[in-house]
């Protein structure tokens, strides 16, 4: 019967524990080697980025504004560059609403920016503050003359894209009472104020689809009002009644004149103001 023999014997445990240890640390001090090569190799000036490319939608950004506000953050090379961080210090301009950041062999990074579109000024008219068609509140000084002409939208930063679409609800049932609208404003508790141009404040009171209900019966009837009174402007609305409204005409007042001891026993008994 043939035997095996072993000539060389098996090292023990410890030492070939020891030799593959042995064999790791080599291997992760090549892969460090060649990862330091190659981070040389990215950071030779070779790689040094010499173009920056603006398209897409540029009119309000300035090349001075672009010089101190972007360059002085670009840092590493064509290769090594966060393209991240380029994104964001490129949305942090005014007007600018994304970025995309590209790399264009050898030395080239184009840049494509898509700007806002202001539809109103936000909080108060020339405050700097603007909100976009989408609902996006930003900071930017409007140099165009169209500026004057847009409305103010007020409310919870939070409401903004909520604001938005109610102004383009209530803009063509404005247009139909022959006025534009200078102010839409929603309260913290959900309340509408709707202000026509002149400074006529419509009180629409709570709720998206009911303050628009209010303000379609409010439009529906004007020409019975204007058939009465003539065309008159209206001064002020409150439409927050249950089964009606109250308005305000030019030269037109619907309380009559009372005798003094009524009006002593009026005004001792007013009635409820409508629900806010």
């Amino acid at each position: 019967m043939n035997r095996r023999v072993a000539l060389i014997p098996e090292p023990p445990l410890d030492v070939r524990l020891m030799n593959a240890a042995a064999a790791l640390l080599l291997a992760l001090a090549l892969l460090l080697a060649l990862a330091a090569a190659l981070l040389a190799w990215a950071r030779h000036p070779m790689w040094t980025l010499r173009k920056l490319v603006l398209e897409g939608d540029v009119a309000h950004q300035h090349a001075v504004a672009v010089r101190a506000l972007v360059l002085p953050h670009l840092r590493g090379t064509f290769l090594t560059l966060d393209l991240q961080a380029v994104r964001e210090r490129f949305e942090a301009l005014p007007w600018v609403r994304e970025a995309r950041v590209q790399r264009q062999f050898p030395d080239t990074l184009r840049v494509t920016l898509r700007e806002h579109e202001p539809l109103a000024w936000w909080g108060e008219r020339g405050g700097g503050r603007l909100v976009s068609v989408h609902g996006a509140v930003f900071e930017a000084d409007p140099d165009g003359p169209t500026a004057d002409a847009w409305p103010v939208l007020a409310g919870p930063p939070e409401e903004a894209e909520t604001l938005v679409a109610m102004l383009r609800r209530v803009t063509p049932l404005a247009q139909r009472l022959g006025r534009d609208v200078e102010r839409l404003e929603l309260s913290p508790r959900g309340s509408w104020l709707l202000v026509l141009d002149g400074d006529a404040p419509l009180q629409l009171g709570r709720g998206d689809e009911q303050a628009l209900a209010r303000l379609n019966t409010f439009v529906s009837t004007h020409a019975a009002l204007r058939a009465r009174y003539g065309a008159r402007d209206i001064v002020a609305a409150d439409l927050r009644y249950p089964n009606g409204y109250a308005v305000r005409l030019r030269g037109i007042t619907t309380r009559p004149e009372l005798p003094p001891a009524t009006r002593r026993v009026a005004a001792a008994s007013p009635t409820s103001p409508p629900h806010r």
